[in-house]
């Protein structure tokens, strides 16, 4: 049985709601014949991967949402060595799907090239005109990828634009690029309603405004929410509690222990009676469950920022800002978010010995 964020996505250009001009731009875009790169880029939340798979089923037909996992074993010939690594990517005959996370560290610009090459070599022939067209690379986080692979990128979509074309979720000097904003909270309210009317629920107004306002626009959390709460009580009270996900409560705790005590022993030791598992651990623990190092941090700070004081407040901003570039730039997330939390300790300690004496 599908979830419900998955159950009400659209499929089609024409049966989007939201991005309705977005979409219907799409559209008039591959009526003419040719699509060229495109850049989708906005917040997390906002509709880009279904605006990105809408738009390669108008442009290929169903057969576009047939997609297979596969690992293929790939030799890159580097300036100094040869290179051997197996890539696994998410594909139809149509369209190849990665990730920078996925294209091989600080030898991502050679894994992309010879990818992009391999599509170009693999055009589809279209029948009815007995031209050959052009699949499609989709890279997610583009910006993820390293400042090389992206000036690389740059000259490799030029040369092959004629067999492969790249749709990237956010190189925009030779892309079209298409801003998909984030909903309002009163639009993300209006689609939980489409949603519960459909499954037949009835959702008081308080409890939607509550799961609206806790999505923070994004509309795919929102309706994941609201599953949660369905099967949690239903009928639904106006006054029924949302609850965070486990693993944002999981690093409210964190957040909770890197406060408690700033100390190398609160961040290192191992398990014992009196503290729990160490600030380490639970950070390893997130990682190992999936959760993305960025977004770790970010929720990690704004746990932090609700109970600091407004003086220190700007100095822990800056001080996350420079982590969160370090996790893109770098190869070991524990190591940089580690760091993060040393440094902050060190800071908290300091400024409550200034502050307080």
């Amino acid at each position: 049985m599908a979830l419900w964020a998955d159950k009400y996505q659209p499929k089609a250009l024409d049966k989007f709601v939201l991005n309705k001009g977005i979409s219907d731009n799409l559209k008039k875009l591959v009526a003419t014949g040719d699509c060229p790169h495109t850049l989708f880029y906005g917040p997390p939340g906002a509709g880009k991967r279904t605006l990105v798979m809408a738009l390669l089923r108008e442009i290929y037909g169903p057969g576009a949402e047939k997609i297979r996992v596969e690992t293929k074993p790939w030799v890159l010939e580097l300036p100094s060595r040869k290179l051997e690594l197996e890539l696994t990517t998410v594909s139809s005959n149509y369209h190849v799907e990665l990730s920078p996370g996925d294209v091989g560290g600080t030898n991502d610009r050679y894994v992309v090239q010879e990818v992009i090459k391999d599509l170009a070599k693999n055009r589809p022939l279209d029948v009815a005109t007995g031209h050959k067209g052009f699949k499609v690379l989709v890279l997610n986080e583009v910006d993820r990828l390293s400042r090389e692979a992206q000036q690389s990128l740059r000259r490799t979509m030029e040369k092959y634009s004629a067999g492969c074309r790249l749709v990237m979720d956010p190189v925009r000097s030779r892309c079209l690029c298409v801003r998909v904003a984030a909903p309002s909270n009163d639009v993300v309210q209006e689609q939980l309603f489409a949603v519960a009317k459909k499954e037949g629920l009835q959702l008081p107004a308080p409890l939607a405004a509550r799961i609206a306002a806790s999505s923070l626009r994004d509309l795919r959390r929102a309706l994941l929410t609201l599953e949660v709460c369905r099967v949690q009580q239903y009928p639904f009270r106006e006054d029924q509690a949302v609850a965070p996900a486990d693993w944002e409560a999981y690093v409210a705790e964190v957040a909770g222990d890197i406060l408690q005590e700033q100390s190398a022993k609160r961040l290192y030791q191992a398990r014992c009676s009196l503290l729990g598992h160490q600030v380490r651990g639970k950070l390893y623990e997130l990682l190992a469950n999936c959760i993305p190092p960025e977004l770790l941090l970010r929720a990690l700070l704004l746990e932090l920022l609700k109970k600091l004081d407004d003086e220190i407040k700007p100095d822990v901003a800056a001080l996350a800002a420079q982590y969160e570039h370090r996790l893109q730039e770098g190869q070991k997330a524990i190591f940089h978010l580690e760091a993060f939390v040393a440094q902050f300790m060190s800071r908290y300690k300091n400024w409550q010995l200034t502050a307080f004496g």
